[in-house]
């Protein structure tokens, strides 16, 4: 067997099949290693890493120079087929994985690349992971988080990426929707899952190398491919489509529930306490709310409420009709919609097509989704108690359905949350009748918040997966990945850094939840103030619906910052003087934003007018 090199202005590639080993040379010098031998991973537990290639050789095609190996030795007829090439054209080294034979269920997963070794000393250089808002891990520091899957809170994006010394690279996940990632000491791996129990197709990951390189320039580099892509959408595009989105920059969020009713059968529910589990406040209170604080000086918002439906909140899904009798009915609801819009604020509401409520009156598990052996997920956690999940490609009539339920109720809806489809994971689908991939789940999805924009209602979802980004708006929140999310005493991980924002900042509205004055909260470091990530993000906030005229004043003024900046690209985030509380960010209109989130002050210096 043959070691092969394949050389590039940004790069050479020295590579051995039959060892497994990849070596990327850049042209300081600094070298790049795979080791390790990648494996099959079987869903009866073995491990069987790739032996010797039975055939090897150089390829080239018009566009890229590469080699090609196959291996056997799995078991009965599964075969593996590499290619491992570089793009001519921009340098990019590409490793592509095919597994061949294998039975449904017979494969769990597949790794391929092996990671490249890492090894920098403390101090230089990091790791770079899409937790959430995103995170850095120092060199010397053992990743001691779990392996992660891509599109949930594991990975926003799929990218990770790492620095050491002056050189590093952005690892792209090019195609995604089967993938995961181990984290092996200062190592990260990729990992691909069975898609509908086959690995069915190729599985494919690009390295872009940089130097000098640093987790900006990662970003960057991933900025630079989604935008080449098509899948780059900013807000100026999606207001162009959706002319009510043009309201929604510089809008706080005004987040309220209607009413609430807790299944005795619910994980939430309160023995022997009534008032716990069923209670209420009309849609004539809210509205007054809303009257009061527009009074004491909030000029835009947006407002969010829960539980309008028949039983409140997390229930009977998706038929939640009709409004919540008690708190108003329609007639209720109407009225408050009004109400908002007198005010000057966007009337948005909580709605939710994913978990299928079992006293639903429209509940059948034909449309549930469906495992590989017949069987239904469930779940009784929330309010509603026992429910499974709606299979994502049934959950598109009933949005159409529902919408135009409200219309016929005469309630103008302006703005709707589909609760939880842009953070939980992709469902698979084994149902015949509506057999669904993870990737098909992503499409279905973004279909449901197509067709609230189509009808001109601003669509929004809890997090920000990037797969469902193109057709979203707002978010509830997308902070950062800490020990104990939710907890008073909660703990970064890593170091928390706006990877998320550096990509996608002029395409979706982040709101922070937080105050001046208020450490910690979901998702917000202990000792950090979510008020000046807010400032130092150019993002929006939350005003409680009984704000003060002080509070109203801060929430005031983070959001027309964020107003300013909606539509402009981050381009840079600092850590000034190598202090970590000390923060800077640069925008694409010239703005400089630098914070401190020890005395929580904060400095803006505007851009272009």
């Amino acid at each position: 067997m043959a070691e092969y090199r394949i050389d590039h202005s940004r790069l050479t590639l020295t590579a051995d099949p039959a060892g497994c080993r990849y070596e990327v040379t850049l042209p300081s010098g600094a070298q790049w290693r795979i080791a390790r031998h990648p494996f099959v991973r079987f869903a009866d537990g073995r491990i069987v890493p790739f032996p010797e290639p039975s055939a090897e050789a150089r390829t080239s095609t018009g566009t890229s120079d590469g080699v090609r190996a196959v291996y056997g030795g799995f078991g009965g007829t599964i075969s593996v087929e590499t290619h491992v090439f570089i793009d001519r054209t921009t340098g990019d080294l590409f490793f592509e994985v095919r597994l061949d034979g294998d039975r449904p269920g017979e494969v769990e997963a597949v790794s391929f690349p092996a990671p490249f070794e890492f090894g920098a000393a403390p101090g230089q250089g990091y790791t770079v992971l899409p937790r959430m808002q995103g995170t850095l891990v120092p060199a010397g520091e053992t990743i001691s988080i779990a392996s992660g899957q891509v599109f949930e809170r594991d990975a926003y994006m799929p990218l990770y990426g790492q620095v050491r010394g002056g050189s590093g690279y952005a690892a792209v996940f090019d195609t995604p929707y089967d993938a995961k990632y181990a984290l092996e000491d200062d190592r990260v791996a990729p990992l691909w899952q069975t898609s509908l129990g086959e690995m069915r197709y190729a599985r494919r990951m690009l390295f872009r190398f940089r130097e000098p390189c640093d987790y900006n320039v990662i970003a960057k580099c991933y900025r630079a491919y989604v935008k080449e892509r098509g899948a780059l959408v900013t807000l100026r595009e999606k207001i162009a489509r959706n002319p009510a989105v043009a309201r929604l920059p510089g809008c706080a969020v005004i987040h309220e529930g209607i009413a609430v009713h807790i299944s005795p059968k619910s994980d939430y529910y309160t023995p022997g306490q009534p008032e716990k589990n069923d209670y209420y406040t009309t849609f004539d209170e809210r509205a007054a709310q809303l009257r009061a604080l527009k009074a004491r000086g909030l000029e835009k918002g947006y407002t969010h409420f829960d539980g309008w439906g028949r039983h409140g909140y997390d229930n009977l899904h998706p038929s939640p009709f009709p409004p919540h009798e008690a708190a108003g009915g329609a007639e209720g609801m109407r009225r408050l919609s009004e109400a908002a819009r007198e005010a000057g604020y966007i009337f948005g509401i909580h709605d939710q097509y994913r978990d299928y409520y079992y006293d639903g009156p429209d509940f059948s598990l034909d449309e549930a989704v469906t495992g590989a052996d017949g069987s239904h997920p469930f779940c009784s956690v929330w309010y509603g108690g026992p429910h499974s999940f709606l299979c994502s490609a049934r959950a598109i009539d009933y949005v159409r359905r529902n919408y135009a339920m409200f219309e016929q109720l005469g309630i103008r809806v302006e703005a709707s949350y589909l609760d939880v489809f842009s953070v939980v994971q992709l469902d698979e689908c084994f149902s015949k009748a509506h057999p669904t991939t993870r990737e098909q789940c992503a499409l279905n999805r973004r279909r449901c918040l197509d067709i609230l924009t189509d009808r001109g209602i601003i669509p929004s979802s809890e997090e920000v997966l990037d797969c469902v980004l193109p057709s979203q708006v707002l978010c509830h929140h997308a902070p950062f990945y800490t020990t104990k999310l939710g907890a008073p005493d909660s703990q970064a991980v890593g170091i928390p850094i706006p990877l998320l924002n550096l990509v996608y900042h002029d395409c979706v509205v982040i709101p922070w939840i937080g105050l001046p004055g208020s450490r910690g909260g979901w998702g917000i470091p202990v000792n950090d103030c979510a008020y000046t990530h807010a400032i130092l993000n150019g993002g929006p906030v939350y005003c409680p619906i009984d704000a003060d005229e002080a509070q109203v004043a801060a929430v005031r003024e983070a959001c027309a910052s964020a107003e300013r900046l909606a539509c402009e690209e981050m381009l840079r985030h600092e850590f000034i003087d190598g202090n970590l509380r000390r923060q800077r960010t640069t925008f694409s209109d010239g703005t400089v934003i630098e914070v401190d989130f020890d005395t929580e002050a904060y400095a803006v210096t505007p851009g272009r007018s």
